[in-house]
């Protein structure tokens, strides 16, 4: 297969995709300045975090602002979650009004704090409940609806390719599948071969997640999957231009280096400032700290910049510290 194969066109229900890369959800980090960042250097879309329906329909005003889509991003895909199908279609409603393009239910989260209440994998084993929320939430809204599952609860309970079958016959557009069970969290390896028999069980696209950290892994993740695309999450942290690098590779089969240091330094600069402009001080500069922590990483003198880092206390004080940081990669 050549590898021009690889890259496509994603068509979701209504929706067309310039390419089939798409930026996962991530809780607390898959903000509207990532998510903007990681358009620029190639997404053909992104997801927002993972909002909570219960507070979308209690008008909670941070879920509300995490719900809300700019022209930049658009298309945006609203990640949201919960076990009462009635409150789930409500936020979906919610989150419609609000600009999402695509309405994304999250089957597949393995967290203690969102399982324990019967939300995320949780429901994966309650494949009747996933079902009713599923058509509810297609019946609530206008825009298409896609779902995030994982393998399974378990290696004994592996039921992806039921539920992928069950959302499609409710109406839903895609599914992204997180090639892991709920048990296994995040650790071993993703099972990108597993995917291969939910894609062929189901006529709508199928998305692969799941280990996806340079070029090479995409390529052969969606080879080894025959998933209609990528979903790509902690690989993109710290390296947002990973997408065009991704981009280049599928279209020409040669390696894209990372970008010069001084470019690096442009685009952590950049993602900062963003940070700040959108959540203010001093919001803005605690949640900076994680994300150019990330920007750091396999640099020299690493370890003490993020040491120095979360002592920072003003804008000032992290701009001069960035500034030395990437001088000192040049000597």
């Amino acid at each position: 297969m050549s590898t021009i194969q690889y890259l496509r066109h994603l068509r979701i229900g209504t929706l067309s995709l310039p390419n089939n890369l798409i930026l996962a959800p991530m809780a607390g980090i898959t903000d509207y300045p990532l998510r903007s960042l990681a358009r620029s250097f190639g997404a053909g879309l992104a997801v927002s975090e993972m909002i909570a329906s219960q507070a979308l329909v209690r008008n909670n005003l941070r879920s509300l602002s995490m719900a809300r889509t700019a022209k930049e991003e658009s298309p945006l895909a609203v990640q949201i979650f919960g076990s009462d199908p009635d409150i789930v279609a409500e936020a979906a409603r919610i989150s419609e009004s609000l600009g999402a393009a695509i309405i994304d239910i999250n089957m597949g989260c393995p967290q203690r704090k969102v399982v324990k209440n019967g939300a995320g994998a949780a429901l994966m084993r309650d494949e009747a409940l996933t079902a009713r929320i599923i058509d509810r939430v297609v019946k609530a809204v206008s825009v298409p609806v896609s779902i995030k599952i994982r393998l399974g609860w378990n290696n004994k309970s592996i039921n992806a390719t039921r539920i992928a079958r069950a959302a499609q016959d409710f109406g839903a557009s895609l599914v992204t599948v997180h090639a892991r069970t709920r048990s296994q969290m995040f650790s071993g390896k993703a099972d990108w071969s597993a995917i291969r028999k939910i894609k062929d069980a189901v006529s709508i696209p199928v998305i692969a997640n799941g280990d996806i950290q340079d070029p090479v892994d995409a390529r052969l993740c969606l080879e080894i999957s025959g998933a209609d695309g990528i979903m790509i999450g902690r690989g993109v942290l710290g390296r947002p231009w990973l997408f065009g690098q991704i981009l280049h590779f599928l279209e020409t089969g040669k390696h894209q280096k990372s970008p010069a240091i001084e470019n690096q330094y442009s685009i952590a600069k950049r993602h900062f400032e963003y940070l700040i402009d959108f959540y203010g001080i001093p919001r803005g500069l605690l949640l900076s700290r994680r994300h150019l922590a990330w920007y750091s990483k396999g640099l020299r003198g690493g370890a003490l910049f993020r040491k120095v880092l979360n002592n920072t206390e003003t804008i000032n004080e992290v701009e001069e510290l960035l500034i030395r940081f990437y001088e000192a990669q040049q000597t």
